[in-house]
């Protein structure tokens, strides 16, 4: 949560405000009926949601759910990793930006190193997780000169460190695009050090570019949705906890499922709303941005969802 504006007054959604895991679940079976196979539970942090691996075990238990993973800051993972695997979550994706104490602290906003988040890892590894996913958003003059450390910390293990252009995700972050550490100058830096090859992608809509090291030590990506926007390949679609179909990281709104559902849509009335909303979806932010920025520097002023309502 930015520190901008979650402080003690901060109100949090009231319980009937947000979907019910039963909600969750008949929104989950709508979905698969369109073809998708891959949840990603993400947030905010999902790890704060009461019993959320009871809506794991739920999920896990769908017809046609063929990958079931989240994305966590890892804080709250020494206690839920084990209860997580058995609940039948099949892959943990966990963000962090820094391994540098106080450039932690910068880019995470709290007062915490990353022990916290190393401690995570090391449980989901005893857990059974493999590979893990490390994802380290890259902004220039805050944690450029800590890629490599991060990359030789989990060289030579399972896991695979995944380094995102810096975003104009939200409204809260002042982007501009002079701060954007661009993927080809972190395969560039990595490959000085440790020898890369490019990779083929697991699967068409992958958003990392995948590399390996040369001598076998294992895969890092980058994701370049700045430089190299993949608009045109997105295959993903977002449900907000309060009910809200989002069809874009940067969208300005979402189309409402919570309220037609608790009026007594059934489901193939909510699969007309979605089947009409991704139909007619434009969605190509990031391929404009790229035009935009290319002369101005800056990002979209317009008002977007944030980040910590969307996840990644």
């Amino acid at each position: 949560m930015p520190a901008e504006i979650f402080g003690e007054r901060y109100e949090f959604l009231k319980r009937e405000e947000i979907l019910s895991f039963e909600e969750v679940v008949r929104l989950t079976r709508i979905f698969i009926g369109f073809g998708v196979t891959k949840i990603r539970i993400t947030g905010g942090e999902p790890l704060v949601r009461s019993d959320v691996t009871s809506l794991i075990q739920d999920l896990a238990s769908v017809d046609g759910v063929t990958d079931l993973a989240m994305t966590t800051n890892g804080f709250l993972l020494p206690r839920y990793a084990h209860e997580l695997k058995e609940a039948g979550l099949d892959r943990l994706t966990i963000s962090l930006d820094a391994l540098d104490e106080e450039v932690f602290k910068q880019m995470s906003g709290r007062p915490y190193g990353p022990e916290k988040v190393l401690e995570g890892i090391e449980a989901a590894r005893d857990a059974g997780f493999s590979p893990l996913k490390i994802n380290a958003v890259v902004q220039r003059g805050v944690n450029e000169q800590t890629i490599i450390e991060t990359a030789e910390y989990f060289r030579g293990t399972s896991d695979i460190v995944r380094f995102i252009e810096y975003m104009d995700v939200g409204n809260l972050n002042d982007w501009d695009l002079s701060q954007v550490v661009s993927g080809k100058e972190v395969i560039d830096l990595i490959n000085s050090e440790f020898p890369l090859e490019p990779v083929d992608a697991n699967y068409q809509g992958e958003v990392a570019s995948r590399y390996r090291y040369v001598d076998g030590s294992g895969e890092i990506g980058v994701i370049t949705s700045v430089t190299q926007p993949f608009c045109g390949d997105c295959t993903r679609a977002r449900l907000t906890t309060e009910g809200r179909l989002v069809t874009c990281l940067f969208a300005t709104r979402g189309t409402d499922l919570k309220g037609p559902m608790r009026s007594g849509a059934s489901d193939s009335e909510l699969s007309e709303i979605i089947k009409r909303i991704w139909l007619s979806r434009r969605d190509r932010y990031s391929e404009l941005r790229s035009a935009n920025t290319d002369m101005t520097g800056v990002g979209s002023r317009r008002e977007k969802i944030e980040m910590f309502r969307l996840g990644g």
